[in-house]
């Protein structure tokens, strides 16, 4: 769906034929909002059963783009239920820092992302999500009026709020473990780059960078390849993201990179036949919330 001021556009949409809008109170939802794009996944006990993706219009500030969000969730058939068994919903920004989890206060949560990014006390609220396997914690900031306004919309179901980066650090980390030498992990999002690096199943790095031209990803990889003492004809770069298989990015990429593999689809949700048209190596920050607690 195109709104008639172009605000959103519809870019795929599929849905399960075993997806019942009469049994929400029985799934659960997972929300990635971006200013850019917006995904959306419905899970029946691990069951992917319904899913899109949404690329937005520009906006000029915060106030836009909640003003966008209301007519793509009015104009919705599900978004707009508010009784889901439980609600996860991700942000994407740069506002946010990690934190070891032996070392967060709930009350510094301020003073830690201070030290990475400015934060409007008067328009922002800042929020935290844990994840018992990961000793990290993530602390970011979101627009006050979006977090009050899904919490509206939701109240009646259990709702927490996550980071995209949080996602793709528990993603990453149950797919790390399997790996006896590590592989710098990759995630190619519209207009960023995430880069990853575990090591005995610990996080030691984690990064997303701005994308303005497409030497910027070789740059960026490369330094963060030499950071970590990677070889780049050897070491195994895994990538997720959106980039073909046989894109002029990636056979551009390999040609500095030359041990490169596309990421697989996560173990914990399950995919029926009708999701095949999905490229496996997509959308794994969004399946990844299933992770989070």
């Amino acid at each position: 769906m195109t709104s008639s001021a172009t605000k959103y556009k519809l870019i795929k949409k599929i849905k399960d034929e075993k997806f019942d809008a009469e049994k929400i109170g029985q799934y659960s939802l997972l929300v990635q909002l971006g200013v850019r794009d917006t995904q959306v996944a419905v899970l029946d006990d691990g069951n992917l059963v319904f899913f899109e993706d949404f690329v937005l219009g520009e906006v000029r500030d915060s106030q836009e783009w909640l003003e966008v969000l209301q007519e793509l969730f009015d104009a919705h058939e599900v978004l707009n239920a508010g009784y889901w068994k439980r609600v996860k919903i991700s942000l994407k920004n740069n506002k946010y820092t990690q934190v070891p989890e032996a070392l967060f206060l709930e009350s510094a949560r301020h003073e830690y992302l201070a030290v990475t990014c400015r934060v409007n006390p008067e328009e922002e609220v800042v929020l935290h999500c844990t994840n018992s396997d990961l000793e990290s914690i993530t602390i970011f900031a979101m627009p006050v009026f979006v977090y009050e306004w899904l919490g509206t919309i939701y109240r009646n179901s259990h709702l927490t709020f996550h980071h995209q980066a949080a996602s793709l650090i528990a993603g990453v980390r149950e797919i790390a473990a399997k790996d006896k030498q590590p592989p710098l992990f990759i995630y190619v999002d519209r207009f960023k780059l995430h880069v990853l690096f575990f090591q005995d199943g610990r996080l030691v790095y984690y990064n997303q960078f701005l994308i303005k031209q497409f030497a910027d990803y070789v740059r960026y990889i490369m330094l963060v390849m030499k950071s970590m003492n990677m070889d780049q004809q050897t070491s195994k770069v895994v990538l997720w993201g959106y980039i073909g298989k046989n894109s002029p990015h990636y056979v551009e990429f390999a040609r500095y990179v030359r041990n490169v593999v596309f990421g697989e689809r996560p173990r914990h949700i399950q995919f029926s036949y009708f999701f095949d048209e999905l490229q496996e190596h997509h959308f794994f920050d969004l399946y990844s919330m299933n992770l989070l607690d």
